[in-house]
């Protein structure tokens, strides 16, 4: 088939209006979008070469990026469609043809109500310094996550926020705060130099997309040392893993002292899966909070107790809002968001978190006032009637 600029926007907006996650687009195939289900072909005529090079080309908003569509092997970038979306793309070849996948980005900044996640997520956004992770597979809404962790300090912080990304996906308005978002490429040349730049930018708060080597993580450790907020995600599994993917990255003679500077400025990890909805179509995240305390530090410093840690979180769940995977899982079953076999498939004991969910308090199986299952049910309620964060003295929220 031959394509032009409406067949691409035809795309797009199918794509969105849909509900689409992902575009795929391949050489000698017609589009397919990811949905719910998995992916999807549409039904149109299979892509040509030219046609890939011109849909390719119409992303790349560089001119001399531009003419070398015809040859790239690897590219990433992003682009926006007034009024419908921004797209995050990669460019890539296979069987010496090209082939494309877009991610779809809402124009519209999420808040935490919106995503239906904790609401402890509100405090740790707005922690006055230190190191804040949010991990989880790809797909599993860190970027989702730590936009609306931005959203909030915009909103009740009087904070200079610079975000340095590659590439940037959703695009802050200043509020409260003052926002510099730098993407890689077309602002700054890699994450690294980025984040000793943003050291005299006079930050307050500092993002970074991914802690992806040693020197970035080095950066960000001494800006959390410093005084600074610092967000940026892993892609590790839970808190656990994370202390030794962190770790991981320095020679082994550095070790110790790196699990002594983590321990002190850690602050927090948020750690996602997707899963499937049982009482409704469509996703929820799953989330394990870690919320540093004496406890906590403790098993960071230390190797040998670091195992130790999932207990820690668990126990901190009423004083620090801190929660295991399947603490917040037999939540959600409670609830009776997931079914049973759901959350079996995903939990991370599955016989313990089948005693749990047969054994459980006689206030979680009534939903109690006041017990974690009827707050869970409050805050889906809320969100789905558009609940406000809460407005204290020092919580000046604009519009």
């Amino acid at each position: 088939m031959a394509i032009n600029e409406q067949t691409i926007l035809q795309v797009l907006q199918t794509a969105v209006q849909h509900g689409a996650s992902d575009i795929h687009l391949a050489t000698g195939q017609p589009p397919a979008f990811r949905m719910q289900e998995g992916l999807t072909p549409l039904q149109m005529e299979p892509f040509s070469a030219e046609d890939m090079i011109l849909f390719c080309q119409s992303m790349v908003e560089d001119p001399a990026d531009r003419e070398k569509v015809p040859q790239m092997k690897d590219f990433d970038g992003s682009f926006e469609v007034k009024n419908l979306a921004r797209f995050r793309f990669n460019i890539y070849r296979q069987q010496k043809t090209m082939s494309t996948v877009l991610r779809v980005i809402r124009l519209h900044v999420p808040t935490v109500d919106e995503l239906n996640v904790p609401q402890v997520l509100k405090k740790i956004a707005l922690y006055p310094r230190g190191l804040i992770l949010v991990t989880g597979a790809t797909g599993s809404g860190k970027s989702s996550t730590l936009a609306a962790m931005v959203n909030e300090v915009n909103h009740y912080r009087g904070a200079h926020v610079v975000t340095i990304e590659d590439p940037v996906e959703f695009v802050h308005q200043s509020k409260v705060s003052r926002i510099s978002q730098r993407e890689i490429g077309s602002d700054t040349l890699d994450f690294a130099r980025a984040m000793k730049s943003a050291l005299r930018q006079d930050p307050d708060v500092i993002l970074v997309g991914e802690m992806r080597d040693v020197e970035t993580m080095d950066i960000a450790l001494k800006a959390a040392e410093t005084g600074h907020t610092v967000f940026s995600t892993v892609h590790t599994t839970d808190a656990i893993k994370t202390i030794g993917r962190l770790v991981a990255m320095y020679p082994a003679a550095e070790q110790n002292m790196v699990r002594l500077r983590l321990s002190d400025n850690l602050k927090s990890t948020i750690s996602q899966r997707i899963v499937n909805r049982s009482d409704t179509s469509g996703k929820i995240v799953l989330m394990e909070i870690m919320v540093s305390n004496v406890s906590i530090q403790k098993c960071i410093a230390d190797p040998i107790k670091t195992g130790e840690m999932n207990t820690f979180i668990e126990q901190g769940r009423e004083g620090l809002g801190s929660q295991t995977f399947d603490q917040h899982l037999n939540d959600l079953y409670m609830a009776g968001i997931l079914d049973f076999d759901t959350a079996m498939s995903v939990a991370t004991n599955p016989a313990d978190f089948e005693r749990n969910a047969t054994f459980g308090t006689t206030q979680e199986k009534e939903g109690a006032p006041g017990s974690d299952i009827q707050q869970a049910k409050e805050i889906q309620m809320e969100t789905n009637i558009g609940i406000t964060a809460d407005s204290g003295p020092l919580r000046k929220k604009t519009a």
